[in-house]
């Protein structure tokens, strides 16, 4: 939808479902988020805010459509976890002068099995899923940077590399430890399993 006054497209309010990491793994990405800033480049440590943290995106869907409630979440992705993690490589997403800069992460059936259930829980209100989110078309990811210039993309690489302490023998590895439901339209945070 376009605005008239701006002429700017207006995004619908979302909220989403989030896994998080142990603290080895948020303070990895957190140092990457802190190497882009240093390196004066888009970075989501620009955002202060308590609620961002590094996390992989399980579901994105309408704000006002239906989600599970955090006790049948609970229950259902709880026992999973904890999940071994593995990072990967580099990602950029989108198309267009401006990128989103992501770590990928290993993709295993374990992993994929907790997507699956999530969308499982998630039938109702699943008409406005973010079709990235859906089994399938998913690719789970930490983003570090939204809105990177294309043209900014090989310094973003040299700042990364520079904090890097993967050995490619040896991928930076540890736990997926908790879940939980992100509201943009009320910027609000409930943790389903800490």
């Amino acid at each position: 939808m376009r605005s008239e006054e701006s002429g700017r497209e207006q995004r619908t309010p979302i909220a989403s479902l989030e896994l998080l990491l142990d603290a080895g793994l948020e303070g990895r990405v957190r140092a990457e988020w802190e190497a882009l800033s240093a390196a004066g480049l888009s970075s989501l440590g620009a955002h202060t805010s308590p609620s961002n943290r590094p996390h992989i995106t399980l579901l994105v869907r309408d704000a006002g459509a239906a989600l599970p409630g955090a006790e049948q979440l609970a229950g259902a992705i709880g026992p999973l976890l904890p999940l071994p993690l593995e990072l990967s490589g580099l990602l950029l997403f989108g198309s267009g002068p401006r990128r989103v800069l992501a770590r990928g992460v290993v993709v295993t059936e374990p992993l994929l099995r907790l997507h699956r259930e999530v969308h499982a829980l998630a039938v109702e209100g699943r008409d406005t899923d973010r079709p990235h989110t859906r089994p399938g078309e998913w690719t789970p990811h930490l983003t570090l940077a939204r809105r990177l210039r294309v043209e900014t993309t090989a310094e973003a690489l040299r700042a990364l590399d520079e904090v890097s302490t993967v050995d490619p023998a040896a991928p930076p590895a540890g736990e997926i430890i908790g879940l939980r439901h992100w509201n943009a339209a009320t910027s609000t945070v409930i943790d389903v399993v800490p």
